[in-house]
């Protein structure tokens, strides 16, 4: 079992910065898959960003050029930079963790979810 928890959501205002954090425990050896999920009121959850040990990224493209993902094995924690971040970026983030084939975005484990809101 690998239990996840975000933390650095909160209110920003357009154009700002700001990173989140998912610190990773347990069974986080069997872990080769890491990505950010993002969900929206009345919108489905979409795929923001996703790492694996190899060092394979993917950015959805509302956010290719300003979030960037990356991923402490040392801290056993994974990591998204947002910049520049628009309205069009709130929503609940969360953070998931599998073992899966790269490109399937099936993930095992799930945190509880971090809001972020965008002020315009």
């Amino acid at each position: 079992q690998v239990q996840l928890v975000e933390s650095g959501g909160g209110l920003v205002q357009a154009g700002e910065s700001l990173r989140l954090s998912c610190a990773a425990s347990g069974s986080t050896f069997s872990v080769n898959n890491m990505a950010w999920y993002r969900q929206a009121p009345g919108k489905e959850r979409e795929l923001v960003a996703a790492v694996n040990s190899g060092g394979n990224l993917y950015y959805a493209d509302s956010v290719k050029g300003r979030f960037a993902i990356f991923r402490d094995h040392a801290k056993d924690t994974l990591y998204l930079q947002m910049n520049r971040v628009i309205p069009e970026d709130t929503a609940m983030y969360y953070c998931a963790a599998g073992d899966g084939e790269w490109g399937l975005w099936r993930y095992d484990y799930w945190g509880q979810g971090t809001q972020i809101t965008v002020s315009s």
